[in-house]
């Protein structure tokens, strides 16, 4: 898919000042800082989407700051397709300033057909990133991840490609996603031993998802590791989208991505208290949501998605009350436990 523009000059220059107001935050015991909050492709930038509004959106992320830019084999739809706008995306915007950013992919869900297509064999996590990185226009990523568990092969030979991805020269670091803590402590030790920079576990993570206080942010913790938490807003449960109801034309309605109207009715008093509390605090809901994430100490980033530029500006503002007083906690804590 092309972008329209008149010349193939890049004609995108960037604010100025755009660390100036960006929090950022040191991932685990690595010499990574993550910007506070960090932008997810995974939906708005298939071949399906505007790409227009994909450019804007990512202009505006790196206006404000953003570095940290968050792709996978599979995001679309089709399969591979916001990998592709997004290294349209980059050859006009961004080539400039590829030394300013920090890109991930991911690979490890199913992505073509075939048994090689899909987990955590060797041949599919190293073919897979060499298909992104044509698809995204890059000679290397800043991290890799291994995007599930492959309960089938072993983990020697799945952290063994990792490792090798590194000493290729195909990604700067590594990392791992939606793995279990004793997983978690296995992957590390393979990786040490390999001598390997395993920087960052990408888990989810919200108010209303906590699955990770049960051991993996301790876990991550002992052995130098930061988290990156995806769907913080609980798949929009945790906005004012779903406070008076379900709207039709919601993700809720069509029961899509993970989310239906059974799991926001049952959820719907607590997400109504939570916006009490963020309505005094002077912030939206999902800001304070965002924030109440990031108050955890391994948490370096999280991750956002956006349907527009003015909406990342609104995530954005979260970072301007991250403190939380010991009542609000408790209140908080009363309402999600």
């Amino acid at each position: 898919m092309q972008i329209n523009d008149k010349s193939g000059v890049q004609d995108y220059i960037a604010n100025t000042q755009r660390y100036e107001t960006m929090t950022y935050n040191r991932t685990g015991k690595s010499g990574i800082l993550l910007s506070a909050l960090s932008i997810g492709l995974w939906h708005n930038f298939g071949f399906i989407d505007n790409i227009q509004n994909g450019r804007d959106i990512l202009r505006t992320a790196f206006d404000l700051g953003i570095t940290h830019f968050d792709l996978a084999n599979n995001y679309g739809p089709p399969y591979g397709s916001a990998e592709e706008n997004f290294g349209t995306i980059f050859k006009k915007d961004f080539k400039n300033y590829r030394d300013e950013l920090f890109i991930a992919t991911k690979a490890g869900f199913d992505m073509w057909p075939g048994p090689y297509g899909n987990l955590g064999s060797r041949k599919y996590l190293i073919s897979s990133l060499d298909q992104s990185l044509k698809r995204m226009g890059l000679d290397y990523v800043d991290i890799f991840y291994h995007h599930r568990p492959d309960p089938d092969t072993p983990l020697e030979e799945t952290m063994g490609a990792l490792a090798d991805i590194v000493r290729q020269g195909k990604a700067l670091y590594v990392g791992i996603s939606n793995y279990q803590p004793k997983e978690t402590q296995e992957a590390a030790e393979i990786l040490k031993r390999s001598n390997v920079p395993f920087i960052l576990h990408q888990a989810r993570y919200s108010m209303l998802d906590r699955w990770v206080e049960d051991g993996l942010l301790n876990t991550l913790e002992q052995n130098g590791v930061g988290c990156i938490a995806f769907s913080p807003l609980a798949q929009g449960m945790l906005t004012d989208k779903y406070l008076k109801g379900i709207p039709k034309d919601s993700r809720a309605a069509k029961s899509l991505t993970y989310l239906n109207e059974e799991t926001v009715t049952s959820n719907i008093e607590k997400v109504q208290l939570l916006d009490a509390i963020a309505q005094k605090r002077g912030q939206k809901l999902s800001q304070m949501a965002l924030a109440w994430i990031l108050r955890q100490p391994q948490v370096a980033s999280v991750l956002i998605g956006a349907s527009s530029s003015g909406q990342l500006k609104e995530n954005v503002k979260a970072l301007d009350n991250l403190s939380f007083s010991e009542d609000e906690l408790k209140m908080i804590e009363k309402i999600v436990s």
